[in-house]
């Protein structure tokens, strides 16, 4: 997939910004007025947190129900049960803060361009101008294998292994969860997998997320709201630091993480299929004056070239077809053009 070759402006870690010991952010991070998280409603509240869905009862008509109208209803839901250990995912995160807290000579030696994003970063998008995140990352191609380069993985802490050893147990998750999203829409449970292209054909990436900590969190935000652009998403959370935010009518609410949990999100491409029966919901992340915030994103994809639209048997007169046919590597050259702002399905809506 062809996109600008090189970053539009010289690309500033944030976190250099705020271990030099600023009290004020450059503008360039300050949002206007009306996306800034002390201007709008934030509602932290335990008994409004996303549903939970045990992955050990799938089998279950009841927690299928339970998987469906997550979907519907928040776009969003914590997993218990997954399978996954969880001393792999504390290590793998304490790796990828170990990473991030090397010198910045030697994380520059991965640093990425918006050609694939792959590598080390602190920017989404191609806009010159345009106003930035307060985040740093690391971006992984982990499927197809053709695309898989571990020579630009992380050398130093040794995690090579233990990343490989991840995203193998996270796509076995990736397909038992596309199962049971099938199964909610009253369909084949193989039906969502082979839409994207089967088990050879699917695409799945990684990205480490550093959210360090800043001295005015009330002026930026560690990821602008916007919606995952690919199938499924999931977020190995920071389980001592929230910051994650889901839009639910016209508040944001904080996810509160779940010991052991991993949080599930639909995206865009799984709404285009069930014909928007499944939301892809905007989300953001927060940051804070105190603590630095890591977490792992994993996001599960259709191949590349393969045309994704409404499934057939979800479209009738009465719910006709409400997004029009595109392949994913279409889709995602729009959004790397434009960065991370909002979601582009509501533009492109039939």
């Amino acid at each position: 997939m062809s996109c600008l070759g090189s970053w539009p402006e010289p690309v500033v870690c944030v976190q250099s910004l705020a271990e030099s010991g600023i009290r004020t952010i450059p503008v360039r991070y300050v949002k206007p007025p009306s996306q800034r998280p002390s201007g709008a409603a934030v509602k932290r509240n335990v008994w409004r947190n996303i549903p939970v869905v045990d992955m050990e009862k799938l089998q279950s008509a009841a927690e299928v129900t339970a998987m469906a109208e997550a979907c519907k209803e928040w776009g969003f839901f914590h997993v218990i049960n997954h399978g996954i250990n969880g001393e792999m995912m504390e290590c793998l995160k304490d790796k990828w803060t170990q990473f991030f807290h090397q010198p910045l000579d030697l994380k520059r030696q991965y640093a990425n361009s918006p050609t694939t994003y792959e590598g080390y970063g602190s920017r989404l998008g191609i806009e010159k101008g345009a106003i930035l995140d307060w985040s740093d990352y690391f971006f992984i191609n982990y499927l197809p294998v053709s695309l898989r380069n571990t020579a630009k993985w992380p050398a130093f802490p040794p995690s090579k292994e233990l990343i490989e050893e991840y995203g193998k147990e996270m796509v076995k998750l990736c397909e038992k969860v596309m199962k049971g999203l099938s199964m909610g829409l009253g369909l084949e449970e193989e039906y969502l997998l082979k839409a994207f292209g089967g088990e050879e054909g699917i695409g799945a990436c990684m990205r480490a997320n550093m959210y360090p900590k800043c001295p005015q969190p009330d002026l930026t935000l560690g990821l602008s709201p916007h919606s995952d652009p690919g199938g499924i998403t999931i977020l190995l959370p920071d389980h001592n630091v929230p910051g994650l935010q889901v839009r639910k009518g016209d508040d944001w609410i904080t996810i509160d993480p779940i010991p052991n949990a991993l949080i599930v999100n639909v995206a865009d491409q799984i709404q285009v299929l069930s014909n928007g029966i499944y939301k892809s919901v905007n989300h953001r992340v927060i940051v804070n004056s105190n603590k630095d915030r890591v977490s792992l994103a994993f996001f599960y994809n259709p191949r590349s070239d393969l045309i994704i639209e409404p499934a057939k048997v979800l479209v009738t007169e009465e719910r006709p077809a409400l997004f029009p046919p595109m392949t994913f590597d279409e889709y995602r050259l729009q959004i790397r053009k434009r960065g991370i702002c909002g979601t582009l399905q509501q533009e492109q809506s039939i």
